[in-house]
């Protein structure tokens, strides 16, 4: 890494920091784990409660929405709106229903199973037990025996589908709320001071007789998204009066709810209750045990117990052994207590069923071991081999090893599988599309060669040499960039619809830009894309290759896992090194961590300065490499006013004309959305700069750049195209999106600048990440090495943190989240050593 202001070339001199200095800057409005959508502090430890309120309640990905995002204007509509906007609305309504099909079906896996309660299951017994066990695993004391351990346990029950919290960024347009409800909650809002805005949300939160339950406990309001306990006292104490106070088991039960919705926001799927009880006490709870022994006997929480491996202790018994155990005498293991919300509970336990299932079973029969074996070739070889005879792979690397999940699914297909692969955003989509589109080339070249071996004069093209052949990834500098149209190796556009035909996976061979074989996850789900679905709900797939794995929340990863047929593979690729989900869990580094089914690891380095520089930061280190071509510059900067100066000027003129990417290929990332340098003040001065404007669009005008989040957890990059009575038109991932009037605020932000969060999963010919004095604290070694693995062919770093950036690569990992899903699958899939 050099430092080389010459990028910048000094085309304008530095007039001193623009309006605006060091603000609260990203650790008032940090991204978290999903740009502001997720609270950066961890409510697992003591200090959660009090940290998690300087968070944003701003989202660019699917959180609460921010008080000053823009509204769309609406002006005269064409005959075309009403049709896109139906369609918008059908697919989003889709992805509900797929939804809502799959956690129907997992209730009734659960409701079908019977037997005992296995170590990480729901305990059974009563309310006082249950408080009764976690005080005295608390206290270092064995947990009475009828909590742990019962003759004739009860079956699992049945749950219903568990009550979701409104997000402000719900993935399809919120189900109508009757006017004369919305209105008599409303009153109440103001009755208690509250703003009336909230009305709908309340109403739709609390469903039907709203206004009588915010009415008897003031406290649901909390189940709104963005409202913290502090405000919700404020609004119980204008309602009750003298009965308020802090003690009031209301209170405690809905703060307990809400800090393990903050809890999940953070990455959580439960917290150890000794964490819960101390973030209680700071919520000012006076028992923190009554008032989860409260949300227990409610319902709103439940509780489990995990069997701890501690060194030296004897592995964890399987099933059968446990039987056995019962009859020599029990032995004792040390547990953990955890509080955690049903949904995430059914979620983890869904996702450990499904992949024990994808592992125990035998892979279908799909071709020889001799044909497997000929096919592992390359650097994909050990992937080929370990796939053809495991259920479930992992396989992990960086961008340039992606190449090898590709060959595999060349391979697959030649083998007469069916393949689907899903990517994490419509620019990973593209991007593989066009690896497997050249995997492909190259089998048939190798055809082609071996025929030409024997018979020259019957090879076509005999003597010439195809350029897209060897799968070692696209050429740079020769696609439309994130969102655009890549072309395949025979200028078919990918992600486009084809003429189906009988072979497996869709297509002829090399037509590989279908949406039935390279999907996103999202429309997978959803059915909008994709092999579709049998008459049982299973996808039609023999071969699942799920990309950009470390995104997958557990949520997701259950509806995935719950959606393959019995006989399937699924491979699980991605690189551990990234950020994690924006949603609960952290499902692939516990796969990796359980160690229950083949993993490969790429020898494939990422090429390049920027490749290099990457691959140190990924083991803690922070190394200057040779840039010969500017590859990597620093730009340091003295102040805030100075990096918003040094940004806009880098990507206006700069890099334009020194590095030849315009500015609509390059993309500015940054820790946070607020503060002197957060997203906001850089999209500001960035609009001002590369497409000024009045905003008569609710701050929009048609050519800017937009960061479209129709679901938490999920951005895609796009423009404005124009306004009118129907809503925002924009173009996003190269489709029409309209996005009504009602919804733009919650849903749109300016994309030129974004978070590391918002860009994962995406790629950009040139970035510029900034890096001001006030995000040192925010610095991860996670953070640094996304953002900086963002661009292909440049990187500048505008550079303002000193010794904190070394710092953090060397010593500041992701933060631990805590879940359960490692616990759930030693209990049915061994090590696989």
């Amino acid at each position: 890494m050099t430092t080389d202001p010459a990028a910048a070339e000094e085309t304008e001199p530095v007039t001193g920091p623009e309006p605006g200095g060091p603000g609260a800057g990203p650790g008032a409005d940090d991204e978290g784990s999903a740009d502001g959508s997720r609270a950066p502090a961890d409510p697992g430890d003591e200090a959660a409660a009090g940290a998690t309120d300087a968070t944003d309640t701003g989202s660019g990905e699917g959180g609460p929405s921010e008080s000053e995002g823009p509204a769309a204007d609406g002006a005269s509509g064409d005959g075309t709106a009403a049709a896109d906007t139906a369609a918008q609305l059908s697919e989003a309504e889709a992805e509900l229903a797929a939804q809502r099909e799959f956690r129907e079906r997992i209730e009734r896996r659960k409701a079908e199973k019977e037997g005992p309660v296995q170590a990480g299951a729901r305990l059974s017994g009563k309310a006082a037990d249950l408080l009764a066990a976690v005080r005295a695993v608390e206290s270092g004391g064995k947990p009475p025996a009828s909590v742990f351990a019962e003759p004739e346990p009860a079956p699992r029950r049945s749950a219903p589908e568990p009550e979701r919290r409104p997000q402000a960024m719900p993935s399809a347009t919120p189900a109508p709320v009757a006017s004369e409800a919305v209105d008599t909650v409303r009153a109440v809002l103001v009755e208690g001071g509250a703003p009336e805005a909230l009305a709908a949300q309340v109403a739709a939160a609390l469903g039907e007789g709203a206004d009588t339950q915010l009415r008897e406990d003031p406290w649901q309001l909390l189940r709104v998204a963005g409202v913290r306990p502090e405000q919700a006292d404020g609004f119980a104490r204008a309602l009750l009066g003298a009965e308020c106070g802090p003690d009031d088991e209301r209170r405690g039960r809905a703060v307990t709810v809400w800090l393990l919705e903050q809890a999940a926001l953070a990455g959580h799927t439960a917290l150890e209750a000794q964490a819960l009880h101390a973030a209680l006490a700071q919520r000012s709870v006076p028992d923190p045990e009554a008032a989860v022994q409260s949300a227990l006997a409610e319902g709103d929480a439940l509780v489990f117990q995990d069997a701890l491996d501690e060194p030296g202790a004897p592995p964890a018994p399987t099933p059968s052994e446990e039987g056995a155990e019962g009859e020599e005498g029990e032995v004792e293991r040390p547990v953990r207590v955890l509080i955690g919300l049903e949904r995430y509970a059914l979620a983890e336990e869904s996702l450990a069923d499904g992949l024990a299932r994808v592992v125990n079973s035998l892979p279908k029969e799909d071709g020889s071991a001799a044909d497997w074996e000929s096919a592992a070739t390359g650097s994909a070889a050990e992937l080929i081999r370990a796939v053809a005879g495991h259920g479930l792979v992992l396989h992990t690397g960086g961008e340039a090893s992606r190449a090898e999940p590709a060959a595999l699914a060349a391979t697959a297909r030649s083998l007469g599988l069916r393949v689907c692969a899903a990517a994490h955003t419509p620019d990973g989509r593209r991007r593989f599309a066009a690896l497997l589109a050249s995997a492909e080339g190259a089998g048939r070249g190798a055809a082609s060669a071996s025929a030409s071996a024997s018979d020259p004069s019957s090879a076509p093209g005999f003597g010439a040499e195809d350029e897209t052949g060897a799968p070692d990834g696209p050429r740079r500098g020769t696609d439309d960039g994130p969102g655009g149209p890549a072309r395949t190796h025979d200028g078919g556009a990918a992600g486009t619809h084809g003429g189906a035909s009988g072979r497996p996976g869709g297509g002829q061979p090399g037509d590989v830009g279908t949406d039935e074989t390279v999907t996103t996850v999202a429309g997978l789900l959803a059915g909008a894309e994709g092999p579709g679905r049998d008459a049982d709900g299973m996808l039609r797939t023999d071969l699942l290759i799920v990309l950009d794995a470390p995104q997958l929340d557990v949520e997701s990863a259950a509806m995935l896992a719950e959606s393959l047929p019995d006989g399937a593979r699924l491979v699980l690729s991605g690189d551990p090194g990234v950020l994690w989900s924006a949603g609960p869990g952290r499902v692939f580094a516990d796969l990796l961590a359980a160690r229950a089914c083949p993993q490969v690891a790429s020898r494939t380095p990422d090429p390049g300065p920027i490749g290099e520089l990457v691959s140190g930061i990924g083991i803690g280190e922070l190394n200057q490499v040779a840039a010969p071509g500017k590859e990597v510059v620093i730009v340091p900067v003295r102040d805030a006013g100075e990096a918003v100066h040094r940004t806009v000027q880098l990507i206006a003129d700069s890099v334009p004309r020194a590095i030849g990417i315009p500015a609509e290929q390059t993309q500015v990332i940054t820790p946070g959305h607020g503060g002197a340098v957060g997203t906001r003040a850089l999209n500001t001065a960035l609009k001002e700069r590369l497409n000024p404007g009045p905003g008569r669009f609710g701050g929009f005008d048609p050519g800017d750049r937009i960061a479209y989040s129709p679901a938490p957890g999920r951005t895609i990059p796009g423009h404005v195209v124009k306004a009118d009575a129907d809503g925002l038109h924009l173009e996003c991932a190269g489709a029409p999106v309209v996005v009504p009037k009602e919804r733009v605020e919650q849903t749109v932000r300016h994309g030129w600048a974004l978070t590391a969060h918002q860009a994962v999963g995406a790629r950009w010919p040139a970035a510029v990440v900034v890096l001001p004095g006030d995000a040192a604290q925010a610095l991860t070694r996670p953070w640094i090495y996304t953002a900086f693995g963002r661009a292909e062919q440049h990187l500048s770093v505008v550079h303002g943190v000193d010794q904190a950036l070394p710092r953090a690569v060397a010593e500041v990992a992701a933060k631990p989240r805590t879940t359960r899903l490692p616990a759930l699958l030693r209990a049915q899939v061994p090590a696989a050593g």
